[in-house]
């Protein structure tokens, strides 16, 4: 059982990292409360979670073909400079005490999923972590044992997302209109300066 909580507490460490998602959690739910940010890591874990099935099956090496990398780079890209941009355009109609919202639960989660899918760096993470604990738990438990272990990897990571809601969505609470949009203009400018990371990766591939 105490090997169970580590791989949860293992998850928990995977998903804490800044990051793309985090940023655009932290954004979310300022913007729009717990509900919206927690459904934001729900779609970056369920990109998550592809890819360990990813790894699971060995698929990953059709990831690694330029020509993915390529697209997955210049997808993120897009992604990420869009998001950082609504991001900063919409950072002046937050309103503290209005928890009301425009933005529908479909597009919360599918922010969250498309930031993380398209980006190349959770296959390379995910290829190096979870790859690594295939490896080691695979010669020392069964098939079960396993699975079981990459649940509780999951677990960390449902974890992580409903704290990073929490924390976000008090923001709203407790802070003044100025400091908030402030708060969301920095998301949207991580957001962009990822983006313009993997802008640059893309053309690295594509012409170096």
């Amino acid at each position: 059982m105490g090997v169970f909580f580590g791989y949860i507490f293992l998850g928990l460490t995977l998903a804490a990292p800044i990051g793309p998602v985090n940023a655009a959690q932290l954004d979310k739910g300022i913007k729009s409360g717990f509900f919206h940010a927690w459904l934001v890591g729900l779609g970056a874990m369920l990109a998550d979670v592809i890819y360990m099935v990813a790894v699971f099956l060995g698929v990953v090496q059709f990831l690694e073909i330029p020509i993915v990398k390529t697209f997955l780079w210049s997808f993120g890209f897009f992604v990420l400079v869009y998001t950082g941009i609504e991001s900063i355009i919409s950072a002046g109609k937050i309103v503290s005490n209005n928890r009301g919202s425009s933005d529908t639960s479909i597009k919360s989660f599918f922010s969250g999923f498309f930031i993380s899918i398209s980006n190349p760096l959770t296959i390379l993470f995910w290829l190096g972590i979870y790859g690594s604990v295939l490896a080691k738990t695979s010669s020392e438990y069964d098939q079960v044992h396993l699975l079981a272990y990459s649940l509780a990897i999951i677990i960390g990571l449902l974890m992580w997302d409903i704290a990073m809601a929490s924390v976000a969505s008090s923001f709203r609470r407790f802070l003044s209109a100025k400091i908030l949009a402030g708060i969301s203009i920095f998301s949207g400018i991580s957001l962009i300066g990822f983006g313009c990371y993997f802008g640059y990766q893309a053309v690295l591939i594509l012409f170096f």
